[in-house]
């Protein structure tokens, strides 16, 4: 269930002459009944609401006087959401011959041609007003109240995000909230500059229009809106012929791999600053730390301290936080039963809330392992983005849930290869050429068509790196530099650059030139760290220092110059 919330105007929306029909009740009460949330949000003012539909207690928050008041109807609460109107400005108005003219908690109302007589009040006094016209009535309130502000309000009380809602009216003053929801309707009634603006109009006049609308969301979710307006997606990559590739959160995951220093993470990372950006909430799966120093996000968990599912849920509770969670601390072994915990409870939260809208999670091989996929927990039941270097690591059902693919590196055609050996499917025809920097090869595996490359989204700022998970951290298995020596009689690993710096002066010359030669360290360093620049200057160390005890210290010299400042780490390895 994405769409958690109907937002519905009042008249000519929901009602007809101010009345609400039985059929149309009867809907309204079948949308809570599944589970999901009802808003109102009118122009009128409360007490004349009541008179004309005393079954408020039907909506979960009723936003009146165009976005000034807020109500509970349940706890019989009321939240002004704007300051009471100026006397002055009142007294000038009836002065003027302004009639009928009415007056609520924070609204000034009355009937065009009055309209210049109220902008000229306004301009007399020097007042901070704005006016909404709606089908002939003048509506003035501060500046920057509107019925979208009212929604944020309600939204903001219920703890829903505007991507979950749709949003139903027929008139100007309906225009600020149905554009600030996820997806917006117009009854067939509605203006012809509504329905212009519209995701859907329906068949239906009014209050039988929103029947309609209520009898689709039931039946069809988010699919009722298909296809899908770009207002409500992310773009992870742009075609050959321009067209943009994009991601929905309420469709099939994503998969993005390939060897590293390809380009996996720098998408991931466009990616999660697209969707942050958009108001989206996503929350990161982080094995290794990599996205703890990322800054639209709420970090839990650390190089020693594993996160809790209490404070994560915490940290989830405002619909615009998003999170990441280190995993850094938990060993590899209990990854995927750890994973498992946290995403059972926001499948839970997806289905009360809508959200989070994402989750991406790096090294997916960790948390979903082949080895263990008769034991694996089922992929959840929300949108994930998976990173990985071989998808054959990753245990096939959490890939089955993948519809589009990102293939980086220089065999980008061998990665959607073993993605179809995982899952036992057969492949598409595939390009030989491998994938240019900033480019993938990009397969959506349900549509029916070839892969293609494309290009990448790049970051808006390049995600700075968190070294103490290599400093003091476990790498997995996979990621650790092992000590073996030229007849392999050795089988020492290092899961970190202090481990490894302690080894280093602990082995023998002959197998400390033995992985010097090879290119060991460098290699390690550039696969398994990630710094290309260390790595260029380990590899500069490899060629060009014969003496063991010379080699050592240059190695240990230019490590500890990158990864042993205080105050960027914390740490210092001597």
């Amino acid at each position: 269930m994405y769409i958690i919330c109907l937002a519905t105007d009042y008249g000519g929306t929901l009602a007809h002459d101010g009345v609400v029909d039985s059929a149309t009740f009867d809907a309204l009460v079948r949308l809570k009944r599944s589970g999901r949330r009802l808003v109102l949000v009118t122009g009128r003012e409360l007490p004349d609401l009541v008179e004309v539909f005393p079954r408020l207690d039907v909506f979960d928050r009723v936003v009146a006087e165009n976005g000034a008041l807020l109500v509970n109807p349940a706890a019989k609460q009321e939240q002004p959401l704007a300051p009471e109107p100026s006397p002055e400005f009142v007294a000038l108005l009836r002065e003027k011959g302004v009639a009928p003219l009415s007056v609520g908690r924070a609204i000034v109302a009355t009937w065009e041609p009055h309209e210049a007589a109220v902008l000229e009040a306004i301009r007399d006094l020097g007042l901070e007003l704005q006016i909404t016209f709606n089908k002939g009535a003048v509506m003035v309130l501060p500046a920057g109240v509107n019925k979208a502000s009212g929604l944020k309000a309600a939204l903001d009380d219920l703890g829903l995000s505007a991507h979950n809602v749709v949003a139903v009216g027929d008139a100007e003053n309906d225009h600020a909230f149905m554009r600030a929801s996820g997806f917006a309707v117009a009854v067939a009634n509605a203006l012809p500059t509504i329905k212009e603006e519209a995701d859907l109009v329906t068949k239906g006049a009014r209050g039988a229009g929103v029947a309609e609308l209520i009898g689709r969301v039931l039946d069809e979710d988010v699919d009722a809106f298909a296809p899908y307006k770009e207002h409500g997606l992310v773009q992870a990559a742009v075609r050959p012929d321009g067209q943009p590739v994009f991601l929905r959160p309420h469709g099939g995951g994503a998969l993005i791999a390939g060897l590293s220093g390809g380009g996996k993470s720098t998408l991931a990372t466009a990616l999660v600053e697209g969707m942050t950006a958009g108001g989206f909430q996503v929350g990161v799966f982080d094995p290794e730390g990599d996205y703890s120093s990322f800054r639209s996000a709420v970090a839990l968990g650390d190089a020693k301290s594993p996160p809790r599912l209490a404070e994560m849920l915490k940290a989830l509770e405002r619909p615009e936080d998003s999170l990441v969670v280190n995993m850094l601390a938990v060993s590899v072994e209990d990854r995927p039963a750890a994973f498992a915990g946290f995403v059972g409870a926001l499948v839970e939260m997806r289905g009360r809330t809508g959200r989070p809208h994402w989750i991406l999670v790096d090294e997916a091989h960790h948390v979903f392992p082949a080895e263990r996929d008769a034991n694996a927990a089922a992929p959840p039941d929300l949108p994930a983005i998976l990173l990985t270097v071989d998808p054959e690591t990753v245990a096939p059902r959490a890939l089955e849930a993948v519809d589009d693919v990102f293939a980086v590196g220089d065999k980008p055609a061998e990665t959607i290869r073993a993605f179809c050996r995982a899952l036992s499917i057969d492949p598409p025809a595939l390009p030989g050429s491998p994938a240019e920097h900033g480019r993938a090869l990009h397969w959506r595996r349900r549509s029916g068509k070839a892969p293609e490359f494309v290009e990448l989204r790049a970051p808006a700022s390049k995600m700075e790196r968190h070294t103490r998970k290599y400093t003091e951290g476990e790498l997995g298995e996979d990621k650790s530099f092992y000590f073996r020596g030229p007849e392999k009689a050795l089988n020492l690993r290092a899961q970190n650059l202090r481990i490894f710096l302690q080894m280093a002066d602990g082995v023998d010359d002959r197998t400390w030139r033995h992985h010097l030669k090879r290119h060991d360290v460098s290699r390690w360093i550039r696969e398994a760290i990630k710094d290309e620049d260390l790595a260029d200057e380990a590899q500069g160390i490899e060629d060009a220092v014969a003496d063991p005890a010379q080699s050592r210290r240059a190695m240990r010299e230019s490590i500890e110059r990158r990864y042993t400042a205080p105050a960027a780490t914390g740490a210092d390895f001597r």
